[in-house]
């Protein structure tokens, strides 16, 4: 009874932020950053330490680490243009990769809790997704510099988010992905989560 009398305080604190000053100055607030920390640390570690996963983001560095910002910026243009024009041969062929299928899996057996799964390789680019995404480069988003650049133990939890279409509150939950036979960074993984679900 107390936990749930906790959970329900802080859902009632975080709605009079959004209410009392908009979104826009509650993007700062995160009142679940310390389930979201466990929530890293036990169930999005173990997906990004997916058999599946490391191999997937391996493969993809051998491809991208010779790509310059020039090229990142065009496969950027080309993944944006698929999502205006509904040709979507980049985005399917993501979509279709086993780390993708893995991904789904794991949004479908967290019953509501995980709203999207992303993983990105060293350069920031859509490794396998739980779904489309608006951008193919996350590169310059906190989800990738706070966390591949940062190191191995790295975790970004961001700003509670309100989800007008779904009437959700989310937080981005980011972590590196790491290479088990050589412990460094590869990529990333990031997970929306629900925190009315927690």
């Amino acid at each position: 009874m107390g936990a749930m009398l906790n959970w329900l305080g802080r859902i009632c604190a975080a709605a009079v932020v959004f209410t009392v000053t908009g979104v826009s100055w509650a993007a700062g607030l995160n009142v679940f950053e310390e389930d979201l920390t466990r929530l890293a640390q036990a169930r999005l570690t173990a997906i990004a330490a997916a058999d599946v996963v490391i191999e997937a983001v391996r493969a993809q560095n051998k491809v991208t680490a010779s790509y310059n910002q020039a090229r990142i910026e065009e496969l950027e243009a080309t993944w944006r243009n698929e999502a205006e024009t509904g040709a979507r041969a980049l985005v399917d062929e993501i979509l279709d990769r086993p780390v993708s299928r893995y991904l789904v899996q794991m949004q479908e057996a967290s019953d509501g809790l995980f709203t999207e799964i992303i993983v990105m390789d060293g350069k920031g680019l859509n490794v396998g997704l739980s779904q489309a995404t608006s951008d193919y480069w996350q590169g310059d988003e906190d989800k990738w510099r706070m966390t591949v650049p940062v190191g191995p133990e790295a975790l970004h939890i961001g700003p509670l988010v309100e989800d007008e279409s779904t009437q959700t509150v989310q937080s981005q939950v980011s972590i590196p992905v790491v290479d088990p036979q050589t412990g460094a960074v590869i990529g990333a993984l990031t997970v929306g989560v629900d925190v009315e679900e927690i």
